[in-house]
């Protein structure tokens, strides 16, 4: 029942109301069903002008506490209406959010390097005492004079160089090892997969993309007809936050960062005369070089690519990190793997018959029509 009555208040509530989160449009309903009757809160939703013409005092209240705005009569069923009163009735379960102390995420990257490293050396350490130890004891059966595992490595190491032929073998892997390594160092020059700095603001994707369904699109707009999508405005955190005040994760402490921006007063919810606004410094994450073109509508609009390929799923992500490393190779062999998008795409309608015809029974990806052009990227 709970279930069924989320996606009732999803449906027809959210827009207006929230659950623990603060004031919106209408009052938070966090705990509503304690502070008010059930068949006082049925005749509200089911039509709450009828029941401020009856003189009740408290629906007269609130329509006035709330700028006399007039609810949306809903017309539910005897189990909607039951299902979406339990779902109202349940507790919110905040999300834990774990942190250093100092407000960072921290994210397991697994053994470092140097960790791995110090492992290598101690089991060679351990290594090398067991074989002493070994050598010791056969020298002890054979009556020969025994050597510290000191001696032992100095007398490995006058063998080891005596051997030209050793000497060769672990020069040429030493060699080896030192190009990959190079290589590897300079083909990761401008990659920053995974970077994840610090925002001035702690905006969550995941709460909103991912809990409110808010599509990317709304907030970067410029992505689907400009080369780029943009960083949204703090008008545009305003269209909601002009009534949303407080954070799930965060309370107010973020939201009040936008405040400040733009100079708003929550308590009098009216923008401030003669504010002088702030620029929210947020940090770029995603950066292509300046010798690479990339256009945003050209794969949001036309190829109708969604924003999940390149950027990973953002909609689960707290705090936002590079998911790709975004290299030419990356391009390339999305480019070779996508599937051209024809449908509903009358522009190209003759070029895309004439593709059809060409590579009849072929999967037409983005390669074939010029995908792979130096020039298309690189003018």
């Amino acid at each position: 029942a709970e279930e069924d009555g989320e996606k009732i208040f999803k449906q027809n509530c959210i827009a207006c109301h929230t659950i623990g989160s603060g004031r919106l449009i209408g009052p938070d309903l966090s705990g509503i069903t304690k502070k008010r009757d059930t068949e006082w809160l049925k005749k509200w939703i089911t039509d709450n002008a009828s029941l401020r013409a009856s003189g009740d005092v408290d629906a007269i209240s609130i329509f006035e506490q709330y700028n006399k705005v007039a609810m949306t009569a809903f017309d539910f069923s005897d189990k909607e209406m039951s299902d979406l009163l339990a779902y109202l009735a349940t507790e919110v379960i905040k999300e834990e959010v774990i942190t250093d102390g100092k407000g960072d995420k921290r994210f397991d990257q697994g053994i470092s390097t140097t960790t791995l490293l110090v492992i290598v050396a101690i089991i060679l350490i351990i290594l090398v005492f067991i074989l002493t130890s070994i050598k010791n004891k056969l020298k002890n059966g054979l009556h020969q004079p025994t050597e510290t595992v000191f001696e032992s490595l100095i007398n490995l190491n006058k063998v080891f160089w005596s051997n030209s032929s050793a000497v060769l073998i672990v020069v040429f892997i030493v060699i080896i090892g030192f190009l990959k390594v190079s290589y590897a160092a300079m083909m990761g020059i401008g990659v920053t997969t995974n970077y994840q700095p610090e925002q001035p603001i702690a905006f969550s994707h995941k709460i909103h993309a991912g809990d409110n369904g808010i599509d990317c699109n709304y907030c970067h707009s410029s992505a689907r007809h400009s080369k780029s999508a943009g960083i949204p405005s703090v008008n545009v955190c305003m269209n909601c936050h002009a009534y949303i005040s407080s954070g799930t994760n965060t309370g107010e402490t973020e939201i009040e960062k936008i405040y400040d921006a733009i100079g708003y007063d929550v308590e009098k919810r009216s923008y401030i005369h003669g504010y002088r606004q702030k620029p929210i410094k947020w940090v770029r994450i995603h950066n292509l070089p300046d010798l690479t073109y990339f256009n945003h509508s050209q794969h949001v609009t036309v190829g109708k690519v969604k924003c999940q390929e390149c950027h990973g799923p953002i909609e689960e992500m707290d705090v936002v990190k590079q998911q790709n490393d975004l290299t030419m190779g990356w391009c390339i062999n999305c480019h070779k793997e996508t599937e051209v998008k024809m449908e509903g795409n009358n522009y190209y309608f003759r070029i895309h018959e004439q593709m059809k015809e060409k590579y009849a029974g072929e999967k037409i990806t983005v390669d074939k029509i010029g995908g792979l052009e130096c020039s298309k990227c690189h003018y």
